[in-house]
């Protein structure tokens, strides 16, 4: 330990992926000046002189036009800037929960926020206090009741431990790298190996590991750089030290890589799928793209064939082989088309690209022009674009004559129209 202390430790403390806060996402038009407003959970930004503020639908002022920037709201707060050094927290009322003080912030987390200034890391309360002093070089937000923390020993290292919601050190700092808790354990770093501990710092997993990622629905994968096993939450390995883990579970399988070839595995370990896939994706729907020798198909997950492996993938465009509204997008011959979920091609391949299905309807090009199609592969607005944007929030982007126009989701022009209602009723 001496001679290791002669070298400062480098530590990149990483915070667990964040989750995706399901939003009310609302678009409506503005007719006296023919804009969009989107509305996020009932609040919109304006913005004035450069500056920006927050107003609710009914009109209602939450925070004047002050601040230099913003981010979008999220769970209720939003972070704000002054300026550059003065940022600060406000909830959905438009007050100020932590004052415009700091360098940065993240969001809450368990009731704490992670603050940096000049350099030094620490957490205020809900109330803008500060709990834990600035005094940590790095440090991570609250899981489970702890958040990992970089702590400098002396001018040659330093190392990373767990402190609680009122900064206490949970043991002393030992390891190189800490991730936050995840259903119960915690990664940990011990020089270039990786374990595991439990909530009472106990080691539940050796650090002898290259590898470990982090548990997902209870399972996780250790071993090196390029072979892996699958363990469960009890530290049992579930398979040989033979995957690469490809990321995540999708609809009861594990996707995976061994040889250079892509298969699942179950929950239990087993190769449910054999890895002797060139590509795959994740399972939506139950179902999921499979390529071979450069011939793409999709299966279920019990690896029946719903769409046989014999189609092609050339084309640019669109996300293919895999179902948005019913509807997956294939190609043969140079030509795209759509299958419905039984593999039954029920928009034949007529179009130069295209792209998936949005709120309904797909943009698709032919003879050179793009235009829009529903489900049924019945024309909903003609093939006159440049090029046409998929449907996202009630609204897309078409290009006509060079301009950049934007239509609703009945096919009205509502940005930059010269007086076009529709574009379904409209001729040159």
């Amino acid at each position: 330990m001496n001679t290791y202390r002669r070298f400062v430790t480098v530590v990149f403390l990483l915070q667990l992926v964040p989750y995706v806060v399901a939003q009310n996402i609302k678009t409506v038009t503005d007719e006296a000046c023919g804009c969009d407003i989107v509305f996020v959970d009932g609040i919109e930004t304006t913005k004035s002189d450069s500056l920006y503020g927050f107003r609710r639908e009914d009109g209602t002022v939450l925070t004047p036009n002050i601040y230099r920037y913003v981010d979008q709201f999220t769970d209720g707060y939003c972070k704000v800037f002054l300026d550059m050094g003065k940022c600060g927290l406000i909830d959905s009322t438009g007050e100020q929960i932590v004052p415009c003080i700091y360098d940065d912030l993240e969001l809450p987390s368990e009731g704490r926020v992670l603050v940096m200034k000049n350099g030094r890391m620490g957490f205020t309360d809900m109330k803008g206090e500060e709990v834990i002093p600035l005094i940590y070089p790095q440090a991570g937000s609250f899981h489970e009741g702890c958040a990992p923390v970089l702590v400098i020993i002396d001018s040659f290292y330093s190392a990373c431990t767990f402190v609680d919601t009122m900064g206490k050190q949970l043991f002393p700092p030992i390891y190189q790298n800490l991730m936050p808790f995840n259903c119960g354990y915690a990664l940990i770093r011990l020089y270039d190996r990786w374990g595991m501990m439990d909530h009472s710092g106990k080691i539940v997993l050796p650090t002898v590991y290259e590898v470990v990622t982090e548990l997902f629905d209870t399972l996780f994968f250790a071993g090196d750089e390029t072979e892996m096993a699958m363990f469960d939450k009890n530290m049992k390995p579930l398979t040989e030290q033979v995957y690469q883990w490809t990321g995540g579970i999708s609809e009861g399988r594990i996707l995976v890589k061994r040889d250079g070839k892509y298969g699942f595995l179950d929950r239990k370990g087993r190769e449910v799928i054999p890895c002797t896939y060139d590509k795959i994706g994740r399972f939506r729907g139950n179902r999921a793209m499979v390529c071979r020798d450069s011939l793409y198909g999709i299966i279920d997950t019990n690896e029946r064939f719903i769409l046989p492996m014999e189609y092609e993938n050339r084309t640019p465009h669109g996300e293919k082989y895999r179902y948005y509204d019913g509807r997956a997008l294939v190609e043969k011959d140079g030509k795209l088309g759509y299958v419905d979920t039984t593999g039954t091609l029920v928009i034949p391949f007529y179009f130069e690209a295209a792209f998936q299905f949005s709120e309904g309807l797909a943009s698709a090009k032919h003879n050179g022009r793009w235009g829009y199609i529903d489900v049924n592969g019945d024309v909903f607005m003609p093939f006159i674009f440049d090029i046409a944007s998929p449907y996202k929030w009630g609204r897309a982007e078409v290009i006509y004559n060079g301009e950049t126009r934007k239509v609703d989701r009945k096919g009205k022009c509502v940005k930059n129209c010269k007086g076009i209602i529709a574009w379904r009723d409209w001729t040159e």
